[in-house]
């Protein structure tokens, strides 16, 4: 999944602009995190310490052990199971054990740490604008393309840049299985009642922002509340990063310089997507103040027409029976890219990789990749092409509705300090924040994003890594 839920309250008053932050030290990057290598009492599934870090032998009864470690909980950890329950008993002569760890910055941390002493699983999950942080050819072992290949996986089969995104040093350090970008829910009554559905009860094209305002609007004006709701405070709130990120790199911003070293951001462009988060508040179009459980509770409720999220939400949405669809990101200024992460699957690194552990790795990833149409049913959308086209995919809605947005997913530029629950979304999003409630103006932001940018910039990697 993208992210786990919040415990604020929603509706908790919108937090002050807060002072210019400490300078960011290779301790604060990491303070929180360490203790995760210190105790198993937030780590998911059985002996996970135990597996996770004893040195490889023989499965039972001369099958060959393969350990593998992931992030998933919730609905996507159910998903997972499924699919993990699957593959072993296809696979008899694997003895799979899958161990799942607490998400975030906790299991990022103890995948590094176990990488830095060689003792690592097996196989493992890792979002893919993490790998710059994760020294590739260090914490993490380069694919077999031989092996890749004679299971069927290679560039032809993943969109280009998704693929590429995954490579370091001309060798294959990531092998994707999703791509998870921000989505627009609706409500299909609501919609319905403000005249934004076609005649097949979809939501109308919408192609611009004062289009998408007007949409707003209307379906403001057919409920008397706030059209949209979406994250817009609450710890640890990454939404509001999430959406700048989308509205900027639809004009054809970049964050960072494409090596990710260099400060890259476009004060016109950034200006331009603050300014439409602001006008949104201050019209009153979308709800104020709400904390990530606060906003899929009032979506989910049937009190806004639209929600803005990460896909994985979609399992939420449909157990509860909410009349609902999906759909793209509209392209609001410029493009239709969209900020996403990929999950995908690395090869942690060990002393001694190789033999039929190595091989029972890679026949796990490619397994798991081409029967990724199970994966989708939670909201993710495969990155294995051939997915796209399956019948049963296409069979499944709404998740199927915004399978195109593949070919424009916007990733955060390599840094160590970048991608999914890195320390860029957390700092940006508790900046931009204020953009949403209404306590920071569009400048102010920008600015103090710039300053924390730069601050993390000269902040060297604590894993030490670099793509």
């Amino acid at each position: 999944m993208g992210r786990p839920g919040r415990s604020a309250p929603a509706g908790q008053p919108a937090p002050a602009p807060t002072a210019p932050p400490a300078p960011l030290t290779r301790r604060r990057a990491l303070a929180g995190l360490g203790g995760a290598l210190a105790t198993a009492g937030g780590i998911g599934g059985t002996g996970a310490m135990a597996t996770g870090c004893a040195a490889p032998r023989a499965g039972a009864a001369g099958r060959t052990r393969l350990r593998y470690w992931h992030l998933f909980g919730g609905g996507d950890g159910v998903t997972m199971s499924r699919m993990v329950d699957a593959f072993a008993a296809a696979h008899p002569d694997i003895a799979l054990e899958a161990t799942q760890l607490q998400w975030g910055s906790p299991y990022y941390t103890k995948l590094g740490m176990a990488g830095a002493g060689g003792r690592a699983p097996e196989v493992a999950v890792s979002h893919l604008a993490r790998l710059a942080g994760f020294a590739p050819g260090r914490l993490l072992d380069p694919f077999d393309p031989g092996l890749l290949a004679a299971y069927g996986i290679g560039a032809d089969r993943f969109p280009p840049e998704i693929w590429r995104r995954g490579r370091f040093d001309g060798r294959q350090y990531a092998v994707p299985l999703d791509t998870h970008p921000m989505v627009l829910y609706y409500n299909t009554d609501i919609c319905g009642r403000a005249g934004l559905l076609d005649d097949g009860g979809k939501l109308r094209p919408i192609a611009g922002a004062a289009r998408f305002t007007a949409a707003l609007r209307a379906a403001k004006k057919a409920t008397g509340l706030p059209a949209l709701t979406t994250e817009t405070l609450g710890p640890d709130a990454a939404t509001p990063w999430r959406l700048f990120a989308t509205l900027y790199a639809q004009t054809g911003g970049a964050v960072l310089s494409a090596d990710g070293k260099r400060l890259a951001l476009d004060d016109a462009k950034a200006l331009r997507a603050l300014e439409y988060m602001a006008a949104l508040t201050d019209e009153g179009l979308i709800a104020r103040r709400t904390d990530y459980a606060g906003a899929i509770g009032v979506f989910n409720g049937g009190k806004t027409a639209f929600h803005l999220n990460g896909e994985w939400e979609v399992t939420t949405f449909t157990l509860s029976g909410l009349p609902f669809s999906m759909t793209r990101v509209p392209a609001l200024l410029g493009s239709g890219a969209v900020q996403a992460d990929c999950h995908s699957f690395v090869l942690p690194h060990q002393q001694r990789r190789s033999g039929a552990g190595n091989e029972a790795a890679h026949a796990f990833v490619a397994w798991m990749v081409k029967h990724s149409v199970d994966w989708a049913e939670g909201g993710h959308v495969p990155a294995y092409l051939p997915t796209l086209d399956d019948p049963a995919y296409l069979r499944l809605t709404p998740q199927s509705a915004y399978r195109s947005v593949i070919d424009d997913v916007a990733l955060d530029q390599p840094a160590w300090f970048a991608g999914s629950a890195s320390v860029m979304w957390i700092e940006l999003g508790a900046v931009f924040s204020g953009v949403l409630t209404g306590s920071r103006t569009p400048r102010d932001a920008l600015r103090e994003a710039k300053a924390r940018l730069r601050q993390l910039l000269d902040t060297p990697d604590p894993l030490g890594g670099s793509v």
